[in-house]
């Protein structure tokens, strides 16, 4: 585990070997342990062999912060509450009933990732109903003996939230301060579909300015201890794929070939700015293709192009 704070670590979990892709943040208290987005079930083994190394089992986890109910994120949720029934989820509204019955999250999952969904998330487990503590932004929560500001923080998904510790000054943040992997200044807006809202995203990262945090928790990956220059840029490359993938659309041919327009200038895009081997790590993290279809539905939705 990394240090993030006297109370707080993070695991790397891993993902298909590769690091620093997915981090799982894990809060120690006299009372308990929360993990901020366990990941997906696939991890699961990593997950566990982490936390014993740092003398927790399962069986010491008292909740679960989900920034949002996407499968890299929330995915093991359901898992851990089948070894732990102890365990309480703290969940956006719009995300609660997934996590109880996951069977429309599944099949749209599926859509993107056909016949690869076991291998790359594993097993997607409801979450018992009564296990579940429904968000909506503006409450302060206390696990783990901490005590949590929520604030609903949509614009990559309509149902994320993001926590702020203000004692110790760490926010997490999820997918809404985008995907930093290095200590590079890069920060890339993951946009996968059905949610992605541009306006609304950046509402959202000004409301995370206002916690004024030290340090920001991004669970692609790890901690940042820059958070305006990190914002800064995130909206920088937001702005800039936001537009990139307008001019794909409209130079026209079919769904394939702009799809392949924006990929080719994406990548063209990453290497302008961080060296090929970090490239990688950012197409495992948000697949580029994927970013694509969020913005074209952002487009069609917001924006009237077609």
């Amino acid at each position: 585990m990394e240090v993030l704070t006297d109370t707080a670590s993070y695991v790397d979990l891993m993902i298909r070997g590769r690091s620093r892709v997915i981090a799982t943040a894990v809060i120690k208290g006299p009372h308990g342990v929360a993990l901020v987005d366990p990941g997906p079930s696939s991890c699961l083994q990593t997950l566990r062999a982490a936390l014993s190394d740092a003398d927790i089992a399962v069986a010491d986890v008292r909740a679960l912060l989900l920034t949002h109910i996407h499968l890299d994120h929330a995915g093991a949720a359901g898992s851990l509450l089948q070894e732990n029934p102890n365990i309480e989820v703290y969940v956006h509204e719009r995300g609660a009933p997934h996590m109880i019955d996951p069977t429309k999250l599944i099949a749209s999952a599926t859509r993107l990732y056909g016949d690869n969904m076991n291998s790359l998330w594993g097993p997607f487990l409801p979450v018992p109903e009564e296990s579940v503590h429904v968000l909506t932004g503006g409450e302060r929560i206390k696990v783990a003996d901490r005590t949590f500001e929520v604030a609903y923080t949509p614009g990559h998904a309509s149902h994320h939230v993001s926590f702020f510790d203000s004692e110790s000054g760490v926010a997490y943040v999820g997918d809404v301060a985008g995907v930093r992997t290095g200590k590079e200044l890069f920060v890339m807006p993951p946009t996968p579909p059905p949610d992605i809202n541009i306006e609304v995203w950046k509402d959202s990262i000004a409301l995370i300015r206002q916690w004024q945090a030290s340090t920001l928790f991004v669970t692609h990956y790890g901690a940042h201890k820059d958070p305006e220059a990190h914002l800064d840029v995130l909206e920088t490359h937001l702005a800039a794929m936001k537009e990139m993938a307008r001019e794909c659309i409209v130079e026209g041919g079919d769904n394939h070939v702009r799809q392949q327009r924006f990929v080719d200038r994406m990548v063209t895009y990453l290497e302008r700015y961080i060296p090929e081997n970090e490239a990688g790590l950012y197409g495992t993290a948000a697949p580029i293709d994927q970013c694509w279809l969020g913005l074209v539905r952002y487009w069609q939705k917001y924006g009237g192009v077609e």
